[in-house]
């Protein structure tokens, strides 16, 4: 990701461009990771923010309230209005209430909590191989270096020459470190949204059991 370069260009007195040409070939895996990384979670943010403004607990806590008034018809009237993933999940379970409900409502709430943690891998991907990658540019870098140690020639062109590895190998972990850490900041806070949507299905899932058994032991009686 150039922008994330740009902070460390400016420490070491040097464009992005400059800064992307010191730190030698493997800067181009890492640059590609760094778009894909950014690609991936501008994505999910902005599907993360979409589905927030979807939300609708008090149409999820109307559909309850239907469904322990054994107005299931009413429940799924106002369920399929919405567009709240819970909504959704309840709907699937009730239209399949005289098969199994517990099997669709979890089948129901997996396809959910997939939608929700789709990019994660490849945002998780990313985030360990910027560092890596930086890593191969120290070693390559250092190759380099060592090899310039051992060969002949103008002291100063052979200096240049170290100081160039030199910088390659700092450039190549500077960015790959940079990269990961920029990359950390998204990740977690999918991964947060992704659990209490979690506790919410399961919140859901337990309300609608607690319902179904009063209504059980009810008509028992």
């Amino acid at each position: 990701m150039i922008t994330a370069t740009l902070p460390l260009g400016l420490l070491m007195n040097m464009s992005a461009m400059e800064l992307f040409k010191a730190g030698g070939p493997i800067m181009w895996p890492i640059i590609l990771v760094s778009f894909l990384m950014a690609t991936v979670a501008i994505e999910r943010i902005i599907f993360i923010v979409r589905e927030n403004g979807r939300r609708q607990p008090e149409v999820v806590e109307k559909m309850l309230q239907l469904v322990e008034a054994n107005d299931t018809d009413g429940a799924l009237a106002i369920g399929k209005k919405s567009q709240d993933f819970i909504a959704r999940i309840l709907v699937y379970a009730l239209t399949n209430k005289e098969h199994s409900m517990a099997n669709a409502f979890s089948r129901a709430a997996n396809l959910e909590l997939q939608r929700l943690q789709q990019g994660l891998p490849t945002l998780d991907t990313c985030i360990t191989a910027a560092p890596l990658l930086g890593l191969l540019g120290t070693v390559t870098g250092m190759m380099s270096t060592f090899g310039k140690l051992g060969g002949g020639g103008n002291i100063a062109d052979s200096m240049n020459e170290i100081t160039g590895g030199v910088a390659e190998a700092l450039i190549a972990t500077m960015s790959g470190i940079a990269i990961a850490v920029a990359g950390l900041l998204p990740f977690n806070y999918l991964n947060s949204r992704v659990e209490e949507s979690r506790h919410e299905v399961e919140d859901a899932s337990n309300s609608l059991e607690i319902i179904l058994s009063k209504s059980n032991n009810s008509v028992g009686r």
